[in-house]
């Protein structure tokens, strides 16, 4: 009986190390990533986020546990279109901050009927100006709050309610430890694996800080219209 525990728990955390590496992870994570300049601070968002995600699986765990209520699955249907949203959202954003830092781009601000708007320009080559100062330093990425909010968002979202169906079938063959017990050695599966994979996805944004600006401004537009067009094709999956 003990063998069989020791077992599923082990299974749990394999499982957790691999649910760390699913495309929707890693598009969300690889935006808050790509702002940071060494593999510690890379590390450290992989943390945070599997530290949201997994008190999020926590907190349902103990709702079906305790209440015996799972998430039903048209909530889990939005809560996965949300998080679509989510992922769009950090790509349009890194996008907005790293043309914003580009000499040849230019934020111009204006009104129409007392309503302001902004909008950007390109310079060419020859007129192109120095960003100011206060552009540079007025951002420095994703706050850490935030990203483990992220890493709750994707907690709570589809893969969360397949999760705990885990912990139902773990639960009808052991008990409310046990099945608790499997969720927290999930959640440090999935710390873990994200902890790997951020490091490694931070890995050539570290290594490009070193080099002429240009590259990192590249990689950092990469993965903002790869986060885009993966969220956009997620989301258009859910709503058909």
């Amino acid at each position: 009986m003990q063998d069989s525990i020791l077992l599923t728990l082990g299974l749990g955390f394999a499982l957790g190390l691999k649910h760390a590496t699913e495309a929707d992870h890693l598009a969300a994570v690889s935006t808050i990533v790509s702002e940071r300049r060494s593999i510690w601070e890379s590390a450290r968002v992989g943390v945070l986020w599997g530290l949201g995600h997994t008190a999020s699986l926590f907190i349902a765990g103990l709702l079906v546990v305790v209440l015996g209520v799972a998430i039903p699955e048209r909530v889990a249907t939005v809560l996965e279109f949300c998080v679509a949203l989510m992922i769009i959202t950090l790509g349009t954003r890194l996008m907005y901050f790293t043309l914003r830092r580009n000499s040849s781009v230019h934020v111009h601000s204006h009104s129409h009927d007392g309503k302001p708007h902004l909008h950007l320009h390109f310079h060419q080559s020859h007129d192109a100006h120095p960003v100011p100062q206060t552009h540079e330093g007025a951002h420095s990425g994703l706050s850490r709050w935030r990203t483990f909010l992220v890493g709750v968002m994707h907690g709570l979202a589809g893969s969360a309610a397949l999760t705990l169906l885990v912990l139902t079938e773990v639960m009808r063959n052991g008990s409310p430890v046990v099945g608790l017990s499997y969720l927290l050695i999930f959640g440090i599966g999935s710390i873990g694996g994200m902890l790997i994979m951020s490091s490694l996805i931070g890995l050539p944004f570290a290594l490009s800080s070193r080099l002429p600006r240009r590259l990192p401004e590249l990689l950092q537009l990469t993965a903002a219209t790869a986060s885009v067009v993966f969220g956009l094709l997620y989301g258009w999956r859910i709503i058909s």
